[in-house]
C-alpha cells in the first residue's frame, strides 16, 4: 500500500476500569496499521491487566482479595507493593492529601490507578513508528511527541459549571490530570475529616509521571491552595484550580495556551 494513502491518525475507545479510554496515534506521513497494531493491542492489554488487578469492583481482583484479607501483600502481584510504594510517595508529597488507606471501604489507591494505567499504555505505544500519541483515561492524559513535526498537543480544560466550555487551553509536555466532583466523587474524601468534600470546583496538575499527577491532581481538589503550594516545590510539576466561585489560583508556570473563560 502507498504510505500517501495511509491514515495520518488512528482513534481508539476502550471501555476499561468503568470509564471509556480514548488512544489517539499521530503521523504527519501517514501511519501504518499493520505496524502500529501490535503496539495499539499491547497498550490495550495495559489498561486491561491493571483493571483485573487493581479494580475495587471486581470480586476477584487481587487488590478486592487484600482488602477482604484473603491473601497478604506478599501473596499479592509484585505490581501491587509497587503501587502502593508510589502511592506512598504521594501521600508525603500531597501533605496526606491524597491517601489511599483512608478511604471509605478501606484501601483504595484508585486515584493514582488511573493515571498509572494510563502511563503505562503510552509506554507499550513508544516504540511504534508515530510522531505522538494521546492516552486519555478521563481526564488523566498521558503523551509523547506531537501530532507532527510542527505542532504541539493542546487540551481544553472545561469549565466546572458549564462543561460544555471550556475555561482554558493547556499545551500538553508529558502528562495532565484533572480531578474533580463530576468526575471523580468517590476519591474526594478529606482524609484528615472522613468526609466528602472539595475545597475547589476542579483541580488540574501536570508534569512527568502521570500516576503521581493523578494523585495530586485528587489531593488538590481537596486541599485547596495548601496542596498548591506543595505542588509548587515539585520540580517538574505546574497545577491550576477554578474554585466554585470560578476564580482561579496556578502555580507560576502552568502552560496555558490561552484562557477562554477563567476569572483570575
Amino acid at each position: 500500500m502507498n504510505s500517501e494513502r495511509h491514515p495520518q491518525t488512528i482513534h481508539h475507545e476502550e471501555i476499561v476500569m468503568g470509564t471509556v479510554v480514548t488512544i489517539d496515534l499521530y503521523r504527519e506521513s501517514g501511519i501504518s496499521p499493520s505496524g502500529v497494531l501490535p503496539y495499539l493491542a499491547r497498550a490495550v492489554s495495559e489498561l486491561h491487566d491493571a483493571d483485573k488487578v487493581f479494580s475495587v469492583w471486581k470480586p476477584s481482583s487481587a487488590l478486592s482479595r487484600l482488602r477482604r484479607g484473603e491473601i497478604s501483600l506478599g501473596e499479592a502481584p509484585p505490581v501491587v507493593t509497587e503501587v502502593l510504594e508510589a502511592c506512598r510517595h504521594a501521600r508525603e508529597a500531597s501533605g496526606w492529601f491524597f491517601n489511599p488507606w483512608a478511604l471509605p471501604g478501606g484501601l483504595d489507591p484508585s486515584g493514582f490507578v488511573k493515571g498509572w494505567a494510563a502511563a503505562r499504555a503510552l509506554d507499550a505505544l513508544r516504540d511504534a513508528d508515530l510522531d505522538g500519541a494521546v492516552v486519555d483515561a478521563a481526564g488523566d492524559i498521558g503523551s509523547f511527541g506531537a501530532p507532527s513535526p510542527h505542532e504541539v498537543f493542546r487540551v481544553g480544560i472545561d469549565k466546572p459549571d458549564t462543561p460544555q466550555e471550556l475555561a482554558c487551553v493547556v499545551e500538553l509536555y508529558g502528562a495532565l490530570a484533572t480531578s474533580g466532583a463530576a468526575k471523580c466523587q468517590g476519591d474526594l474524601v478529606n482524609p484528615f475529616t472522613g468526609a466528602f468534600e472539595t475545597c475547589v470546583a476542579t483541580a488540574s496538575v501536570t508534569g512527568p509521571d502521570l500516576g503521581l499527577a493523578d494523585a495530586l491532581a485528587t489531593a488538590l481538589c481537596v486541599g485547596g491552595l495548601e496542596v498548591l503550594h506543595l505542588i509548587e516545590e515539585l520540580e517538574g510539576y505546574e497545577a491550576l484550580t477554578i474554585g466554585h466561585d470560578g476564580h482561579h489560583a496556578s502555580t507560576p508556570r502552568f502552560p496555558f495556551a490561552y484562557r477562554v473563560g477563567v476569572e483570575a
